[in-house]
């Protein structure tokens, strides 16, 4: 693999959403007209989910409709394909996994798109996007984001526990909504000034 290829992944996820924010997305009331796509904060995933899996980056995706926090393959994996999906140690489309980093505990959903980018997963940290000004105020949260989950990792002297999926009943998005998107980023640029900021939604990528 090539010293830029990481790089050119997020070039081309920043790409993809590009589109999708001109294209699926026009006109829906949900974007924020002051922000962008923008892939923020991402290096290698201390997080490894199977023996052997490939590399993951972790970061956060910032658009006009949404700001989540990703796991991306360092190469394209088929989302259609539930081998590749195991392999690569990814949750499968549309199927929420419980993944620790460090004292955050995070729910993580399956996604893929087409367009070359692939499967992915990734956690909803905020949507809509209105409570934030600009795209600096989103850049700052988002930044903020992985200082803390990188602080954390690195504190956390025991290995991390392997993902459980939700039991019957329980609301996957306990573990995120608490101790980390409402009680840790509350009071960042961006964040914290309106009622319900901090509660992650079920809105996922179209």
């Amino acid at each position: 693999m090539s010293d830029d290829a990481p790089q050119r992944r997020l070039a081309g996820l920043e790409a993809v959403f590009r589109r999708i924010a001109t294209t699926r997305m026009r006109g829906v009331p949900v974007l924020n007209p002051a922000l962008s796509v923008q892939a923020v904060g991402f290096g290698p995933d201390p997080l490894r989910t199977t023996p052997g899996a490939a590399p993951t980056m972790l970061g956060v995706l910032v658009t006009p409709w949404f700001m989540n926090l990703l796991r991306l393959p360092l190469q394209p994996v088929d989302g259609h394909d539930a081998t590749a999906l195991q392999a690569a140690g990814l949750a499968p489309l549309g199927h929420t996994v419980v993944r620790r980093y460090g004292e955050h505990a995070l729910d993580f959903t399956g996604a893929h798109e087409a367009e070359g980018l692939g499967a992915w997963e990734q956690a909803s940290l905020f949507s809509p996007m209105f409570a934030f000004a600009d795209q600096p105020a989103a850049v700052a949260t988002a930044r903020e984001v992985m200082r803390l989950l990188r602080q954390s990792w690195s504190e956390t002297s025991s290995p991390p526990s392997p993902p459980r999926h939700p039991r019957e009943g329980e609301d996957p998005r306990t573990p995120a909504a608490a101790p980390f998107v409402g009680a840790r980023l509350r009071g960042h640029d961006g964040a914290g000034r309106h009622d319900g900021v901090g509660k992650p939604d079920r809105e996922r990528t179209r």
